[in-house]
């Protein structure tokens, strides 16, 4: 069982200060490569999938969480307001208000629906020193973050839709969920008090789930304060589960920002607001995606992906080029050389990354490599282009094989 506290100071992939503060790790540039790619990797698949993306501030004024309900109902997870100007400001708790808003901001008519809006943004929770952990849990967060507006009678193609760019996504990485929980209000105050919405949420989740042929189990207590959710679970080594991905349905906040659309028949209509996050939390998905792997990446998103091994010094131009043309490919490439120890040791070092390229007399007088890959098995010498387009193939196409 892997720790990602542990492995990730010993790969140099993130850390902590007290000064920053607990709760607020800095990505070094290995964890920094990671997380650029994973980033990547979901805006293009959001914008292959209709998203388009915007950026919004991380803060906004009290005022807004008050209308959003988050004030009244999630006040006790949020910083407390800063005095600026007259004026109180908050730090977000969630990105949902400034995308209620940035759709109010212009008109729209049911021809643009469903209208899907993404973001990559920062938000922030107040959370309690004693359940800070790594990046599993964090007052700093980055959120893949979207929310589809549609009609009434396309919020279940739309819940099925993010349901499958969840699976994809899920089998890009190598994660494996736990379980799909659909995510019920519990006793108390915490929810909002609308009985018929909650009932026709919860009705739209558990069809999507049930024609899609999802084992799921339904717990109380775990849903949204605005809204049901379907939760994919995670689980590290020792069995304790996280929730990464989420799917809502919210017919809260539509109501709260008074969003509408002009429908077919000239009338002013309320959307629906499907709220969905393929990864969620960018720290809690690196955090999983660590200990999964114990810091073996699949090769798309390795800090490294091709190590230069020459032989001896005579092979330090030729190992120099290689890289270059790795470079020139887009792929994240650094030399080894024998200053850095025994070719045996060199090779041990670069034991996480998934192409060890030898290059010894005879590759750097033919321009062939002749390859290690991290699980063990060798390729014998082929000419540089051939072992680089492959490589190429194998990273673009987000595979979790190395060969």
């Amino acid at each position: 069982m892997h720790d990602h506290r542990k492995l990730g100071r010993e790969l140099d992939l993130f850390d902590t200060d007290p000064l920053i503060g607990s709760g607020l790790p800095y990505w070094l540039p290995a964890g920094a490569a990671v997380r650029h790619s994973l980033e990547e990797y979901i805006r293009e698949v959001e914008r292959r999938a209709g998203y388009r993306h915007v950026y919004s501030p991380a803060l906004g004024k009290r005022e807004l969480y008050e209308i959003s309900g988050h004030w009244s109902h999630y006040s006790d997870d949020m910083f407390p307001p800063m005095a600026l100007g007259g004026e109180q400001m908050v730090l977000r708790p969630s990105l949902c208000p400034h995308h209620a808003l940035i759709f109010r901001s212009r008109a729209h008519s049911y021809r643009e629906l469903p209208l899907r809006m993404a973001e990559l943004g920062g938000m922030y929770r107040s959370e309690l020193s004693g359940v800070l952990g790594g990046l599993t849990r964090v007052r700093a967060i980055q959120l893949n973050d979207a929310h589809v507006f549609c009609t009434i009678d396309k919020v279940a193609d739309e819940v099925r839709a993010a349901l499958e760019l969840i699976r994809r996504a899920y089998r890009a990485l190598g994660i494996t969920p736990a379980r799909i929980r659909l995510s019920l209000p519990g006793e108390g105050g915490k929810y909002v008090a609308a009985p018929q919405l909650w009932e026709r949420s919860t009705a739209l989740l558990t069809e999507v789930l049930e024609s899609s042929g999802l084992e799921y189990e339904a717990v109380a207590g775990e849903a949204a304060f605005y809204g049901p959710k379907i939760d994919v679970q995670i689980a590290d080594g020792a069995g304790r589960e996280a929730t990464l991905s989420t799917v809502q349905v919210d017919f809260h906040q539509p109501e709260q920002f008074d969003l509408g659309y002009i429908g077919p028949d000239g009338s002013r209509h309320r959307p629906v607001m499907v709220h969905r996050a393929i990864i969620g939390s960018v720290e809690r998905a690196v955090a999983h995606l660590i200990e999964q792997h114990g810091g073996a990446f699949p090769a798309w998103l390795a800090p490294v992906q091709v190590v230069a091994l020459p032989v001896s010094e005579e092979e330090a131009p030729a190992a120099a080029a290689f890289v270059e043309r790795c470079l020139e490919r887009g792929l994240r490439a650094e030399s080894a050389g024998p200053a850095q120890g025994s070719l045996g040791a060199r090779i041990r070092a670069a034991r996480l990354v998934p192409y060890q390229a030898v290059i010894g007399a005879r590759e750097a007088a033919v321009d062939e490599i002749a390859l290690r890959l991290r699980d063990g098995r060798r390729i014998d010498p082929r000419p540089t282009g051939e072992v680089l387009s492959h490589i190429g193939e194998l990273v673009s196409g987000h595979r979790t094989d190395l060969w």
